[in-house]
């Protein structure tokens, strides 16, 4: 290659030359390049600038050059573009899928500065231009071209780590999300267990959508006796893998618990009491508001008892309206797991045929559209009276996409769950 360059006197070297001891700590260079003055004046400069850092070895054609890097190690390549044996980028790119983990700086004459800049975007860590380089510079840039290489490998390293601990993170989170699927009612309970019997009877019916993989919102239906079941939802502060281990605890409380089921205030007392005795001890503090239901076919009563949650809704579909469960009896209690002593009332209310009592988590009313307004209660209640006849799992599935349909979104920012409970009327005789 002939360039406007700097150039010493034609040397006679071979076209391989075999490297000289080295310095336990010397940077051995690969340094590929066809014109032997060129060649001659960077080991000069070389020798003057870092004598005991760097030790080149050099040869004159890219075939050479490729076959002494399968042969021996090297810290660093420098290598012209235009050889007797490849022109152009393709000699980088030939260098470059030979020894990835190397730093390449590629030399360059004017006309090649183009060709150059590619080669920097394909991954060489520098181009020098033959003629406007001195020794100081020379040494910099390939001081500086190990040092980017290195951080860019450690960076590579890191990434790969990441993506390893983020796939093991995503089995995680779909290991846990299974686990609490299970724990969500997959069969409810037949309430009277004798249907035959001249008496209510009760349907159960639910919707759950976590907003991330694991959800925080959580809900159980389980028979009480013969002719009453419990209705228990919580909504955990937070989302993903720390709320979802709340609601796997509330889960093994509502279970150890059960014997205090038939009363909904001692019920919440209870639970309140054990998760406290739990979450003491955490360092971040954490709460979840619940209400728990009791509905009994035989004295047709609703029992119940609030921890800060919403308010479920009663549709009376016999007389055509729709209200707030708390119209019956405002009293509630605090959240659970914020206070270790706790009054929670138990509530009542009657139930009639026909009637629907409708539970959920605030996911469902928090949703906001694209201008920041809440879709909120109001509206809720509004969808309920318009649906008020609709078959409770369609209006389920109505309600939903109403709220998706004002955010403008398929995602919920919040879990969302729905539990249904309908009041069926006696058999007929």
């Amino acid at each position: 290659m002939h360039t406007d360059t700097q150039v010493m006197p034609a040397l006679t070297m071979p076209a391989a030359r075999g490297p000289a001891p080295l310095r336990a700590d010397s940077i051995r260079v690969l340094l590929i390049e066809d014109n032997p003055g060129d060649a001659r004046l960077i080991e000069l400069m070389l020798a003057e600038e870092a004598p005991s850092l760097f030790e080149a070895e050099w040869v004159d054609r890219l075939g050479l050059g490729l076959k002494r890097l399968s042969e021996s190690d090297f810290g660093l390549i420098l290598a012209d573009l235009s050889l007797p044996d490849s022109q152009g980028l393709e000699t980088f790119l030939r260098l470059h899928a030979r020894a990835p983990q190397l730093p390449i700086i590629v030399l360059s004459g004017l006309r090649d500065t183009n060709i150059a800049v590619q080669a920097v975007h394909e991954g060489a860590q520098d181009f020098l231009i033959k003629g406007q380089v001195d020794g100081q510079l020379l040494v910099r840039a390939m001081r500086y071209a190990i040092e980017r290489k290195g951080l860019t490998e450690q960076l590579a390293r890191y990434a790969q780590e990441l993506r390893s601990k983020n796939a093991q993170l995503e089995a995680d989170f779909n290991m846990a999300r299974e686990i609490q699927e299970v724990f969500l009612p997959h069969q409810y309970p037949r309430i009277p267990k004798d249907r035959s019997a001249a008496s209510l009877a009760l349907r159960f019916s639910h919707r759950y959508l976590p907003a991330a993989a694991v959800g925080g919102d959580f809900f159980d239906v389980f028979a009480i006796s013969d002719t009453a079941a419990g209705v228990f939802i919580c909504d955990v502060m937070g989302h993903g893998m720390r709320a979802a281990l709340i609601t796997a605890i509330m889960r093994g409380l509502v279970e150890e618990l059960m014997p205090a089921a038939n009363n909904a205030g001692q019920f919440l007392t209870e639970v309140n009491r054990s998760l406290h005795a739990i979450l003491r001890r955490t360092r971040q503090p954490f709460m979840s508001t619940a209400f728990y239901l009791i509905a009994d076919t035989a004295t047709a009563q609703v029992q119940f008892a609030s921890a800060g949650h919403p308010s479920p809704i009663r549709l009376q579909r016999g007389s055509g309206t729709v209200s707030l469960l708390k119209d019956c009896d405002a009293r509630h209690g605090p959240a659970l797991g914020l206070f270790e002593k706790a009054d929670f009332p138990a509530c009542r209310c009657p139930m009639s045929p026909e009637d629907l009592f409708l539970l959920f988590t605030d996911g469902i009313y928090e949703a906001d559209n694209f201008a920041g307004e809440e879709y909120g209660q109001a509206r809720l209640l509004a969808g309920l009276r318009r649906r008020l006849r609709v078959p409770t799992e369609a209006l389920l599935d109505a309600l939903i996409h109403d709220v998706q349909d004002f955010a403008g979104n398929r995602e919920f920012d919040d879990d969302v769950c729905l539990v249904a409970m309908d009041v069926l009327p006696p058999p007929r005789q």
